[in-house]
């Protein structure tokens, strides 16, 4: 049953939205200036805005904790980040990557920025001296001031890992982190298989639950469906919750003309059997009436033949458009949003 009673139509004072890095932060940059500037309907700027992100991206490198979605999306929001590579810190310089690359230190391929370095030693000091990551969060987010409540999907170490081929080991393949899938090979070799290490044992971090089950509208942003949204789903507890709130659960799709508008949809997808096509990957997130997690997806407009299909499966779908190009045009996205939220919203 659900857990809350959603408001009138046209009422949105808070929203949940489930990111992954730089398409979540993204949409969540032309949301909160939707809200600002108006173009949200039902949405304020005192509308109540927390972002769940994605954690298993993250890793130890020499010596420091990094957490690159809950990086990038407080580097976005709160206006430090490098716009052009859309990660990491703006003015960024690189001594003392080259100074571990001049000492043969590994991994040289994966490089810390001296800005980005300082938020990694604070968040490794302070999470052994025994704050849980979510705390810590709380604390960096004290700086940045991004204008969300920003919380990991869990503060338990959950890693994902990508398995490749290689004709050299005995199995024929084997299997890298996440981090050396993307940064290192490119996502330029076939994905296999993913695996998330320790997702079974996690538990969602504080608030994660209450903030689904309390929220307005829930907003599944256009973020990789399997190694950003398909891991924070993964978190025991999670898809549950999703399943029994009031809020409608409205997504958007990462698959534009049938590919991906940036990163590696396309090769993770492949590799857990789903086609590549705005279709699939709502029909693979799937209408909570039918044991998913949906109630609306949109698709871009150049994806509008595949709303039939959804609608079929029972998964309301309006073919709007989903080009991130600048802000205004992102408010928009985050309006039709919305408004298909109103459509599937009971009563």
């Amino acid at each position: 049953m659900p857990t809350s009673n959603p408001p009138s139509a046209g009422s949105v004072r808070r929203i949940t939205v489930l990111s992954g890095g730089v398409g979540g932060a993204r949409f969540l940059q032309g949301l909160l200036h939707g809200l600002r500037e108006g173009l949200v309907p039902g949405g304020t700027a005192e509308t109540e805005v927390t972002v769940v992100a994605n954690t298993a991206d993250d890793w130890w490198i020499h010596g420091l904790k990094v957490c690159p979605d809950l990086d990038t999306v407080m580097y976005t929001l709160g206006d430090g980040i490098d716009h052009e590579r859309g990660w990491g810190r703006r003015d960024e310089t690189w001594s003392a990557k080259t100074e571990l690359e001049a000492y043969g230190v590994e991994p040289t391929w994966f490089g810390l920025g001296d800005r980005d370095i300082a938020t990694h030693l604070v968040r490794t000091q302070m999470l052994e001296a025994g704050y849980t990551l979510t705390q810590v969060t709380e604390a960096l987010c004290r700086r940045w001031q991004p204008g969300v409540r920003l919380l990991p999907m869990s503060d338990d170490r959950v890693e994902t890992h990508i398995a490749v081929a290689d004709p050299d080991s005995p199995s024929g393949r084997r299997v890298v982190h996440f981090q050396e899938y993307w940064v290192r090979l490119h996502a330029a070799v076939p994905a296999e298989a993913v695996l998330v290490v320790g997702q079974d044992q996690a538990t969602p971090a504080p608030g994660v639950l209450e903030a689904i089950a309390e929220a307005d509208l829930v907003v599944v942003p256009p973020s990789n469906p399997v190694v950003s949204v398909g891991t924070i789903l993964g978190v025991p507890g999670v898809r549950e919750a999703l399943r029994s709130t009031a809020a409608p659960v409205v997504g958007l799709s990462p698959i534009v003309g049938g590919d991906h508008v940036r990163g590696m949809a396309a090769q993770v997808l492949a590799s857990i059997g789903v086609e590549v096509s705005a279709g699939a990957v709502g029909a693979h997130f799937g209408a909570r009436s039918a044991g998913g997690v949906l109630d609306g997806w949109l698709v871009d407009e150049r994806d509008a033949d595949q709303v039939g299909a959804l609608e079929a499966a029972g998964l309301r779908a309006r073919a709007v458009p989903l080009m991130m190009t600048d802000l205004d045009a992102t408010a928009a996205m985050a309006a039709a949003a919305v408004t298909l939220a109103d459509e599937v919203r009971p009563g």
